[in-house]
């Protein structure tokens, strides 16, 4: 190793210096850029669970190039908008999702199978997020080797494998829409080849499985699968959607009877089926079986619907409204929520934590849950109240279509 002699430090420190101050100047440079993809970012994507944009500039010579992707093309406009107010010259080399052509147009998907697993990466390793139910449709915004980056109707951003979900064409997908649906009621059950128990199995099914209906036999539903597989389901297993749609009275009687028939399913993160749910999955299980469809976590649903309690006052408490817990906020941080469960009347409510089981929050009673009762926040009901966070399955076409002759395009 040679030794660095006196007469090479001046070099060396004014190299150094030099260096420090280019690089000190070009961040001042790019700080103008950060400054407005920040603000764009937490105007239209505050949320990145629900919202894509991922942008960056880098320098070209005088100007920036704009790069990354997003599935809001209003944040792109207001982002060019801004800078161009300011005479920042720029190319924007932004890509707005969908990518339609790699996607072969098939920019729409409906999921295929009772339950499928949707991650926070396109690899089986990755973190379980969310799960979408057979006759789901998701909008499909781009792929990855077997993976398609999907956003879920409350607007969930996740990964899902092939064998998930069948990508179709706009025309294939409003075509599906236009079929008669089935919806499968019962927590577990299944499919059949014939319309027989004892025939083949063609798959399993769980509560809120949609499936086309095409025809009955005996005692069974004839069904078909969004990929062309067929099926037949026992009737007592299964709804024709429409007339489980007009019977839904979304009561809190109703919510409290589905959050028993679910009792004991075991706890399972980023879990939203009958095969295993947390917190906020078990509580929005609850509401889709019965008509509504609500955020997906905690701390998004703690954003909907009107405040019923801060102070623990369950009196004021109504079968169905969402209990919230968490830390509160302080001087230095923020409010964090990590559990919610859901109210049942007497001092108790349910909830998945471990398992799906009821926890009692009267102080005197010798199961008293003292755990969550230190971390209780506060309480929202959600039944029946108008929020752009709740989605109502009879006001929309999520399953169906309204304008059968938009098939014809």
């Amino acid at each position: 190793m040679k030794l660095i002699t006196k007469s090479y430090l001046p070099f060396l420190l004014s190299v150094f210096l030099f260096a420090s101050c280019e690089e000190t100047e070009e961040k001042n440079e790019e700080t103008p850029l950060k400054s407005h993809i920040s603000e764009v970012e937490e105007t239209y994507a505050p949320d990145g669970r629900v919202a894509l944009f991922k942008v960056e500039a880098a320098k070209n010579g005088e100007a920036y190039i704009l790069k990354g992707e997003t599935n809001t093309p209003e944040a792109v406009n207001s982002l060019k908008e801004k800078l161009e107010a300011e005479n920042i010259k720029f190319t924007d080399s932004i890509k707005v999702l969908p990518d339609a052509e790699a996607l072969e147009d098939k920019v729409h998907g409906v999921v295929k199978i009772s339950v499928a697993n949707l991650r926070d990466e396109p690899k089986h390793s990755a973190q379980l997020v969310t799960q979408a139910t057979l006759g789901m449709p998701l909008k499909v915004y781009k792929k990855q080797d077997g993976w398609y980056y999907v956003q879920t109707p409350e607007g969930y951003l996740a990964w899902v494998d092939y064998g998930g979900i069948e990508n179709m064409t706009k025309e294939e997908f409003l075509a599906w829409k236009s079929e008669d649906k089935l919806i499968f009621t019962e927590p577990t059950g299944n499919s059949y080849s014939e319309a027989n128990t004892n025939s083949q199995t063609v798959s399993d099914l769980v509560a809120g499985n949609v499936l086309e209906l095409t025809g009955e036999q005996n005692n069974f539903y004839r069904v078909r699968y969004p990929n062309g597989k067929d099926g037949f389901v026992e009737k007592a297993y299964a709804q024709p959607y429409k007339e489980w749609l007009s019977s839904l009275e979304q009561n809190k009687e109703d919510l409290v009877a589905t959050a028993h028939k679910l009792m004991g399913l075991p706890y399972l993160w980023g879990g939203t089926s009958p095969k295993g749910v947390d917190c906020s999955g078990y509580t929005k299980t609850i509401y889709f079986l019965n008509g509504m469809v609500i955020p997906r976590d905690a701390s998004q649903q703690i954003h909907t619907g009107d405040v019923v309690d801060s102070d623990k006052n369950f009196e004021n408490l109504e079968k169905g409204d969402l209990l919230f817990f968490g830390k509160p906020a302080t001087d230095s941080t923020s409010e964090r929520v990590v559990h919610v469960g859901m109210w049942i009347g007497d001092n108790k409510f349910i909830h998945s934590m471990g398992e799906v089981h009821v926890s009692n929050f009267d102080t005197e009673a010798e199961d008293f849950d003292e755990y969550n009762y230190n971390r209780y926040l506060r309480s929202k009901r959600i039944l029946n109240k108008e929020d752009k966070g709740l989605m109502y399955l009879k006001n929309t076409d999520l399953f169906t279509t309204s304008e059968p002759e938009e098939v014809k395009m």
